[in-house]
């Protein structure tokens, strides 16, 4: 079955999608083109030359920069027009973001002030604290922070012991606590706070600077990052007034959690723009360095590095803005619908993010990784020069390391994958249950493996595969764990591992296929390209998926039983082989050529 819009998040495991449903970069407009290199221009101009003050921590030159940010726009994207923003859709934004990721530190600092910082009010806030904020938020008159983690409850974020207690006078929440780790802190002056009213209703409150009591300690030394600030926060007594209260007394898990959403699908998109440099910087060095008498960049195995991160990229870019176009489509869907309202616009904002939470969580964990991958072979290809300071690959490599940390670290989000596509399951959101079902029957018989005549057809089928390979798997561990599944750690990381390479595979095969289409099928520099990568990158995902597979199944079967389900995995996995290694000498060849990333 194939659909035209996917309308809900996960479904991917189960339906095949249209290519002319997703979202490229090659669809860009003009007028998001324009934004990005009205970004980048700042970037260029503002940022790069102060590049060492601001890694010096200089709170000053940041909060300067941030407003000058804020008069180019750049700040209120996320913000509706009528609060002093310019209210972008998400592909939009995640174009931003990506662009901005260049400017390393300050790049965080913005991103956590109009993301996790900003995005709380802008979703869950009432229209008097909207008008109250928002429009010194996205000026940058104001600097927001967002205040979750506590020195006892990190991944465990309802775990809080922040505490808040109405006031005799029923006027106030007084707050008692700390937070750890608060990006902005130095210099912020509106913090989202999470704390338990009477010890156990979590909630969300807005807490500014100035309030008596509430003190910020001092700045954290951090192996990366180190141009933004991160210090604890102190409450003693702090009179919040009830006014400030966001969301619902009890409810501020709902905030919580889908503000983390939002934050890993933009880490997402930061590590991306940040992948884009490495191939910049680790490909122009190549092709300086000489040793043994020409250029490292001729010899082939540093030729491979440079093709493996630019399939990297390229998978991820694909990820990306098929994601935010999942997003967009259904807010557009949402604002067709009776009822839709201005007033209403945040929590259908909200519905629609919270709707893709598997796909948020599969895109940070992909992309984390995959920068961590690209930026270590960027520093390989560097040599010793690349554990210098005054390489920035090396700045890179240090800066990396917390995006699998921050955001849910990527065990928790390895954990929430498959535990949400089950919850949805059970909710009657979609057919994982009958798609595994009628696959069993379909498993015991012969499976001659098709002719393939069309490019991407083995990809296709392939892909297809490999989203079987996960419900016959997924199938088995339900009936042989039952209910203890969710104890299944190691189990549960397989299921989310067969999932995100699922979901990169078929991310860049839709990709490639509407390139195809719109080349009317002609194999030009730009579709040749896309499609060798698309090769490689399913022929080694599917190597995974039966390691993965074989994993798993030793877990779940043992004797006969586990050599029945290994002949069937043996089946699922024919399919002819491509070199690889051709494919990507011409990849590097490309990038070596160009010097930065290409599609």
């Amino acid at each position: 079955m194939t659909t035209g819009t996917i309308r809900f998040g996960g479904r991917f495991v189960v339906e095949e999608s249209d290519p002319a449903s997703v979202v490229t970069p090659e669809d860009f407009s003009e007028e998001q083109r324009m934004m990005s290199q009205a970004a980048e221009q700042f970037l260029e101009t503002e940022l790069l030359p102060r590049d060492a003050d601001i890694e010096g921590l200089d709170y000053g030159l940041t909060v300067q920069l941030m407003r000058k940010a804020g008069e180019l726009g750049l700040l209120g994207a996320d913000v509706p027009e009528q609060y002093g923003g310019i209210g972008l859709d998400k592909v939009s934004t995640t174009l931003l973001a990506e662009t901005m990721a260049r400017a390393s530190s300050f790049a965080l600092s913005v991103g956590a002030h109009t993301g996790i910082g900003t995005l709380p009010i802008v979703f869950f806030g009432t229209s008097a604290q909207k008008e109250k904020y928002l429009p010194d938020l996205a000026a940058g008159n104001r600097i927001a922070a967002y205040c979750l983690t506590e020195p006892a409850s990190g991944s465990d974020a309802l775990g809080a012991r922040t505490t808040a207690k109405l006031s005799a006078d029923g006027q106030f929440y007084v707050l008692n606590g700390s937070k750890l780790y608060i990006t902005n802190a130095g210099f912020a002056d509106v913090f989202i706070v999470y704390a338990k009213v009477d010890g156990d209703k979590f909630t969300a409150f807005i807490v500014e600077r100035e309030m008596a009591g509430f003190s910020i300690g001092p700045e954290e030394h951090k192996m990366g990052i180190k141009g933004s600030s991160t210090c604890p926060l102190f409450f003693e007594d702090v009179h919040v007034p009830v006014e400030n209260v966001l969301g619902e007394v009890g409810k501020g898990h709902h905030i919580a959690f889908n503000i983390l959403n939002i934050g890993r699908f933009k880490l997402g998109a930061a590590c991306l723009g940040s992948s884009k440099e490495t191939i910049e910087l680790a490909s122009a060095y190549a092709n300086t360095r000489k040793q043994f008498g020409r250029e490292i960049s001729s010899y082939p195995l540093i030729g491979a590095k440079l093709a493996d991160m630019n399939i990297r990229t390229f998978v991820l870019e694909s990820m990306v803005y098929r994601i935010a176009g999942f997003i967009d489509a259904m807010l557009r869907d949402s604002e067709a619908q009776e009822g839709a309202t201005d007033a209403n616009a945040g929590a259908r904002a909200v519905k629609a993010i919270s709707e893709y939470a598997i796909e948020c969580s599969i895109v940070k964990v992909f992309a984390s990784e995959a920068l961590d991958f690209v930026i270590d072979e960027g520093v390989q290809i560097h040599g010793g020069y690349g554990y210098i300071r005054e390489y920035k690959v090396e700045r890179i490599y240090r800066d990396s390391r917390i995006n699998r940390i921050f955001e849910g670290t990527n065990e928790i989000n390895r954990m929430l994958i498959p535990g949400t596509l089950l919850k949805k399951a059970m909710k009657g959101e979609l057919p994982l249950m009958e798609k595994t079902q009628a696959l069993l029957g379909e498993l015991m018989q012969p499976m001659p493996l098709p002719i393939f005549t069309e490019p991407l057809d083995k990809e296709a089928y392939r892909v297809a595969q490999a989203k079987k390979t996960f419900l016959a798997i997924g199938g088995l561990a339900v009936q042989k764990l039952g209910l203890k599944l969710e104890q299944e750690q190691e189990v549960l990381c397989v299921l989310a591992d067969l999932m995100i390479q699922t979901f990169a595979m078929e991310s860049a095969l839709l990709r490639t296929r509407k390139m195809l289409a719109r080349s009317g099928g002609a194999r030009t520099e730009d579709t040749g390209l896309a499609l060798s990568m698309t090769e490689v990158f399913v022929q080694e995902a599917m190597e995974k998926v039966e390691s993965l597979a074989k994993t798993a199944l030793s877990a779940l079967e043992r004797g006969d039983g586990l050599q029945m389900q290994l002949s069937v995995l043996k089946k699922l996995m024919r399919a002819p082989l491509s070199d690889t290694i051709a494919m990507k000498r011409g990849i590097a060849a490309r990038v070596i050529r160009s010097e930065h990333y290409v599609v």
